[in-house]
């Protein structure tokens, strides 16, 4: 490994079936030749099907990860998943502060995609109020742009209006993914950097294999910031990433399978 290797550091879940979280993030920086770290915030047991259960690390340990990584190895960018509670969230903001970690990836994980809460009202207030105005840019999804912006988004133009509340929170760019949005044939989503909208639209591909889509794409951002990408080739080439992960998902399982990582390899 070359000298001077792009860092990258996820803070996130453990997935055990290997399709999202932690996994899905270091498959994500591996492939796109970046340096991959972790800090676990949980462990589930989970499988293509369903999840069967959570244990959320200790405070304290999530911050001596961080710790280990950062004092002796170094971060280039670094991005946040699964942060369970609040004390998690605390946690991993003062982290973020001392050490100064600019490039930060906020995946907020708010909601799942039937739109159910998956954070306690005190953990939701930490996020926005603590994480958020700490990310160089934050990534929801519909179900969390609408709680994170207090509007229902239907059309595209809802979705600039979400984006445009949620950069007051305090993210230095916002990304609002269109995955969810039914009434656009096409996958939209708008970043927007507090002056000018930006949209990546790619086609939507029909498959049930979208587990970690999230996950995936905002690790795929978090490693062409490493490299040194500015945000909005970084945006374009994780979009690419994605989609083309997605197009070649793997039937694995018997619920919703994985995305493929290694699509660039086995393109190569």
């Amino acid at each position: 490994m070359k000298k001077g290797v792009p860092r990258a550091l996820t803070i996130a879940g453990s997935d055990s079936g290997g399709g999202a979280g932690i996994q899905a993030d270091l498959k994500t920086f591996t492939t796109l030749g970046v340096f991959g770290m972790s800090a676990i915030t949980s462990l589930t047991a989970q499988n293509t099907q369903s999840v069967l259960g959570i244990k959320d690390i200790p405070a304290d340990f999530v911050k001596l990860q961080i710790d280990a990584v950062v004092k002796d190895i170094g971060v280039d960018a670094a991005k946040t998943g699964m942060l369970s509670n609040e004390e998690i969230i605390l946690a991993v903001t003062e982290k973020i502060e001392e050490y100064g970690i600019n490039k930060l990836v906020v995946d907020p994980v708010m909601r799942s995609k039937s739109g159910a809460p998956l954070l306690k009202s005190e953990a939701e207030k930490a996020l926005k109020q603590r994480l958020l105005p700490l990310a160089f840019i934050v990534t929801p999804n519909l179900p969390e742009a609408m709680a994170l912006s207090e509007l229902d988004i239907n059309t595209v133009k809802d979705m600039k209006e979400a984006a445009r509340r949620i950069k007051s929170l305090g993210p230095r760019y916002v990304l609002v993914k269109g995955g969810h949005l039914t009434s656009s044939q096409e996958a939209i989503d708008i970043l927007y950097d507090g002056k000018e909208f930006y949209e990546f639209k790619a086609p939507r591909i029909e498959t049930k294999n979208t587990h970690g889509t999230g996950c995936t794409y905002s690790a795929a951002i978090c490693a062409s910031l490493a490299k040194g990408f500015d945000v909005v080739e970084a945006v374009r080439e994780a979009k690419i990433y994605v989609t083309e992960a997605i197009r070649s998902s793997f039937n694995l399982g018997s619920g919703y399978g994985p995305l493929n990582h290694f699509w660039i390899l086995e393109k190569q």
